[in-house]
């Protein structure tokens, strides 16, 4: 098939009425977080060989608010409540729902499952220990963000109702949720640090309120506008007046971090980025109305959680086959290794892009030998997360 009938059957394929400009939106989030972890972590070998994360923002802290564009999770969120609530209308909540869940855990267990099977090997191998803790933190992390994304999921019909009642308003208490728990966490003494665990519900919860809002007519642009504007100036006062770290992602030795649990500069973040997206849809829709432009990213789109969940496997597959090369195996301290790591990108996405091709058939519906080998993989997968539990 050539590479114009391939584009030309996508198009043809794609209903009338299919909003471009929300698929825009997932897929400029799952490009974010792959390019984003990419260039914000190194793994570099111990005294002992063993590969350990390594950041350059620890190196380079004023390339810190690059990170503002490359963490996009909030969009993610904002197009899953607008998909949310539009795909929920005039059908019974549990069908809905556990389709929306089986979907959403079928690549994780994919990847969990294949990890069972492979460590052992590995391990045999030679592989360091270390290494193989390294991996199992690099993947079990980024998963964080499929559960809490299916919790949200799960919430949809009371979000719905308060935004019935409330418009885009109802994301507000979630707001000052996460204020009031930063004001203990930060500003009083003696208060057990699990407690900034209550902003992840709510951290992450906020833009997918925003999108079913969206969804039901009730996110103006001139709403968007404002709350992009109301964004930018938080995002600046709590860096400049607050002491929140710049940087949205963790970086090694600092005293706060602002991604693990959400802090309220993640908030801020998500309203700058979903009032801008909002306020674009209409361009953005337009610009993929282009049959390639569309193409690529209708095809992101159908392996976008495959992505997400083997994006961080690319980086350990290309460190561990090759050998002293800068950029991959330095240590990140400075400019050069960032020019050589932007060099290093394209193969990432290429060794990605193989990893993607080979596990993209578990992302759709498991029939055949997949449905057949489901619970061996159900089970392999919770040894994974048995094994992830002791080492982490």
């Amino acid at each position: 098939m050539t590479q114009n009938s391939f584009v030309t059957r996508i198009e043809a394929a794609t209903p009338a009425n299919r909003d471009r400009a929300l698929d825009g939106l997932r897929a400029l989030a799952v490009v974010g977080v792959v390019v984003g972890h990419f260039l914000v972590m190194a793994l570099v070998p111990d005294a002992s060989g063993a590969l350990r994360v390594r950041s350059p923002l620890t190196a380079l802290p004023d390339f810190a608010p690059l990170s503002w564009v490359l963490q996009l999770l909030a969009l993610f969120f904002l197009v899953g409540g607008y998909s949310a609530a539009r795909g929920l209308e005039g059908r019974a909540y549990g069908p809905w729902i556990r389709r929306r869940l089986v979907r959403l855990t079928r690549p994780v267990i994919a990847v969990t499952a294949v990890l069972a099977c492979a460590f052992p090997l590995l391990a045999l191998a030679g592989v360091p220990a270390g290494t193989l803790r390294t991996t199992t933190a690099l993947v079990i992390q980024p998963l964080w963000f499929i559960a809490v994304y299916g919790v949200v999921t799960a919430l949809t019909p009371l979000v719905v109702a308060a935004v019935r009642r409330m418009g885009a308003w109802a994301a507000l208490p979630l707001v000052v949720t996460v204020a009031v728990v930063d004001a203990l966490r930060y500003g009083v003494d003696g208060v057990p640090g699990w407690i900034g665990l209550l902003n992840v519900l709510p951290g992450w919860a906020f833009a997918y309120v925003l999108g079913v809002a969206w969804a039901r007519g009730r996110l103006s642009r001139r709403a968007s506008a404002a709350l992009a504007g109301v964004g930018v100036v938080l995002l600046v006062a709590l860096v400049l007046w607050f002491g929140y770290p710049a940087s949205v992602v963790g970086v090694p030795g600092a005293g706060r971090v602002n991604s693990h649990p959400p802090s309220l500069l993640v908030v801020a973040l998500a309203m700058a980025q979903c009032g801008l997206a909002v306020l674009l849809r209409d361009r953005l829709a337009a610009f993929l109305r282009s049959p390639r432009r569309w193409a690529a990213v209708a095809m992101l789109n159908l392996v976008a959680l495959t992505v997400f969940c083997w994006h961080q496997l690319a980086l350990v597959v290309l460190t561990l086959v090759t050998a002293d090369l800068p950029g991959l195996h330095e240590l990140p301290d400075g400019l050069g290794w960032a020019g050589w790591r932007l060099l290093w990108l394209p193969v990432h996405c290429v060794v990605l892009a193989g990893l993607v091709w080979a596990t993209r058939r578990f992302e759709a519906e498991w029939t055949g030998v997949l449905r057949r080998i489901g619970p061996v993989a159900v089970a392999l997968s919770a040894g994974f997360g048995a094994y992830a539990i002791h080492v982490l």
